[in-house]
């Protein structure tokens, strides 16, 4: 039986191939980033690891491959995902870990399809990834980069609040489509923070 680490491995080097340099890099930022925050929280340090690895392995296609894709696969899109293509990513991403690299995890797979919008109800490695990708070293453009590196190790619940009202206010300004799974995320964690 192949161990979590061999497979780790494997994806690696198959990622490398795959994917230009800098998203390279930024999935493992983010993988090491995701492994942190496990132990931080008692979370499985494998399973964040492979989540945070694998969770951008479709953007190695255009939005418009993605949609194709997707359809191809009959992988229904929102009119919120339509509207906002840079979040398919996720979803079809996390089909290819399923059916490309065999990832039968249900916590894996979830966290790489919510990982570009949030949801309500979000479990603990769906944040771990959210927050990861956010807040990976390699990341330098958000201007509230150093308070939510702070705030992730702290309270995940506060730190998924600040981030999406932050990404929605972005995302306003830009006059940017919102998928509306973001604003019913920024909501869920508006009234439990």
């Amino acid at each position: 039986m192949i161990t979590i680490n061999e497979q780790i491995f494997t994806y690696r080097k198959q990622l490398k191939s795959k994917l230009d340099p800098m998203r390279y890099e930024h999935s493992l930022s983010v993988s090491y980033t995701c492994m942190a925050l496990a132990m931080r929280y008692g979370y499985d340090i494998g399973r964040a690891e492979m989540a945070g690895l694998l969770h951008d392995c479709a953007k190695r296609y255009g939005d418009s491959e993605l949609i194709v894709k997707c359809q191809k696969h009959g992988l229904t899109l929102t009119e919120g995902e339509k509207k906002a293509p840079a979040v398919i990513h996720a979803k079809y991403g996390a089909w290819m870990a399923e059916h490309k690299f065999g990832i039968r995890d249900e916590e894996i797979l979830s966290a790489i399809q919510c990982h570009t919008t949030g949801k309500p109800q979000m479990k603990m490695l769906d944040k771990i990834l959210y927050i990861a990708d956010y807040i990976e070293p390699r990341r330098n453009k958000a201007s509230n980069l150093t308070q939510m590196r702070y705030l992730a190790f702290q309270n995940l619940d506060q730190t998924m609040y600040e981030i999406l009202a932050g990404t929605l206010e972005y995302l306003k300004k830009k006059k940017a489509d919102v998928d509306p799974m973001t604003q019913c995320a920024y909501e869920y964690f508006k009234e439990i923070k």
